[in-house]
């Protein structure tokens, strides 16, 4: 089964004539997710990879009206327009790969989806796996087959290199995922960790999951609620990397967007409050494979 995508899918992607949008288009071609068109405007009437372009959604939707999700590739000072645009063609999931989108345009965004009950994933999203359905964007690039395999495991994580790494240290040990997420290293979350423990929950393909963390903002205490709420009650273990950053000033800006050191909400104060719940804290996060494999 598996979250969010499936063999339904319908994907528009907006900004495919750009370097980025073209490398994403061809490699969620390639995995077998149904990318049927694409939007940039003035390029109307080009095709990407066999796919045709329109100038606008409207354009797109009106011959593709099974459109249910849409990438973005876009600059960051297109990036508003571009998300607002799909939220205004009722686009149930939107999928953003843009990273430096400055934070009130992301408020605003986040603010018109929530509005109407649509989904971001991102921003700064390398976006998401279903192994053997679909992917969104690049995640996994060239080596998707190799690291991605079907399982049970649902992992979530901060950051695009370790949801590539994380997952293949499922694989090797011979557990697999039910999918893989990438929420994206900004300090806003359009899909937070708690968001997708809710689909986890509901989902028959998840029987346990991992989330790799960091210091840096108050997503993890979101979950210590939901699990106290009784709205996620599987097996869950957690890395939050960022230890050291106890150490540096208050305020400082640890490498993403998200990761800024803040009173009382460091990784000590958050893995104390998740082990609380019963979460299984790994001290490394080579130690959340082995802490979950009982689980799967």
């Amino acid at each position: 089964m598996g979250i969010l995508i499936d063999k339904n899918t319908r994907v528009l992607v907006q900004g495919i004539t750009g370097k980025e949008g073209a490398k994403g288009t061809k490699a969620m071609l390639d995995y077998g997710t149904r990318v049927v068109c694409g939007v940039t405007p003035k390029k109307g009437g080009q095709k990407v990879e066999g796919k045709p372009v329109f100038n606008s959604i409207a354009e797109a939707m009106a011959q593709f009206p099974g459109v249910n999700t849409s990438v973005v590739y876009v600059p960051p000072f297109a990036a508003k327009a571009a998300i607002l645009e799909a939220i205004e063609n009722n686009i149930a999931l939107i999928n953003v790969f843009v990273e430096r989108i400055p934070i009130k345009d992301t408020a605003y965004c986040l603010a018109a989806a929530k509005e109407k009950n649509i989904r971001i994933l991102g921003p700064s999203s390398l976006g998401l796996v279903v192994p053997g359905v679909a992917r969104l964007g690049v995640m996994g690039g060239p080596l998707v087959q190799e690291i991605f395999k079907p399982g049970t495991i649902g992992v979530i994580s901060r950051s695009g290199g370790m949801s590539n790494e994380l997952s293949w240290q499922l694989s090797k040990n011979g557990l697999g995922q039910s999918a893989t997420a990438h929420v994206g290293g900004d300090l806003l979350m359009g899909t937070t960790y708690a968001d997708l423990l809710r689909l986890f929950e509901n989902d028959q393909a998840t029987k346990a999951a991992v989330i790799f963390g960091e210091h840096g903002g108050s997503y993890e205490f979101e979950i210590v609620d939901l699990i106290k709420k009784k709205k996620y009650t599987k097996p869950l273990a957690i890395f939050i990397g960022g230890k050291f950053a106890s150490s540096l000033p208050e305020g400082m800006n640890v490498g993403h967007a998200g990761a800024i050191v803040a009173r009382g909400q460091g990784a000590a104060e958050k893995e104390a409050a998740l082990k609380n719940v019963g979460v299984l804290i790994a001290e490394r996060y080579e130690e959340l494979v082995e802490l979950i494999k009982p689980y799967a």
